[in-house]
């Protein structure tokens, strides 16, 4: 049966992301060790957090993810969403793993909109044949919880989404895909997600 590695750099809900691949039916497992993430057949990277943190947190594992990540399917999730990018303005400009062009941002100010983005919202499905998207309607919503946003290119973008201004809300190249929201809060179409990333490996 497939593996899917939940990556442990020290930061990130696991647990919860781990009964929503067992529900949705992966056979999934949370470690930090090298040779066991080079040897999955899928990998998540969850994250909470600061993005400086949470870049320097994975340390060590960086090149093995993206190593990794040139023959099987990486999900990243909120902070790991942001950690695929080139790099983030978050206390500083920091660089990111570099899978997928773009850069992340802060909320503009004096909306008169709370920052963190914090709760539910809708998906904007980008035309296109994604396989992370199969099933999912027109207006979808999910759970968010985010004070930055990815702003990358309209080919790398799957889902938009707006709250004070528009963002990529899930983002793909190649085998590496990140959701903004969290698919294991987000009930029933959060689990769609997760098996149709399943589905992938």
């Amino acid at each position: 049966m497939m593996k899917i590695a939940i990556i442990d750099y020290g930061l990130g809900n696991l647990r919860s992301v781990l009964r929503g691949l067992e529900k949705a039916g992966a056979n999934a497992f949370i470690t930090s060790e090298k040779d066991e993430i080079a040897a999955a057949d899928g990998l998540v990277l969850p994250g909470v957090g600061a993005f400086r943190e949470g870049m320097d947190q994975l340390g060590p594992l960086k090149e093995t993810v993206k190593e990794a990540t040139r023959d099987v399917p990486l999900l990243g999730i909120c902070l790991g969403m942001q950690m695929l990018m080139e790099t983030s303005e978050e206390h500083g400009i920091h660089e990111g793993l570099g899978l997928i062009p773009g850069n992340v941002k802060r909320f503009p100010r004096g909306s008169g909109q709370k920052v963190p983005h914090m709760g539910w919202n809708s998906l904007e499905i980008v035309p296109g044949d994604n396989p992370l998207f199969t099933g999912f309607g027109a207006d979808e919503y999910v759970y968010f919880v985010h004070s930055y946003f990815v702003d990358t290119f309209p080919e790398y973008t799957l889902t938009s989404t707006r709250y004070i201004c528009p963002f990529s809300s899930s983002v793909g190249n190649k085998n590496a895909f990140g959701v903004q929201f969290h698919p294991e809060k987000s009930g029933a179409i959060g689990l769609r997600l997760l098996n149709n990333f399943i589905g992938l490996i």
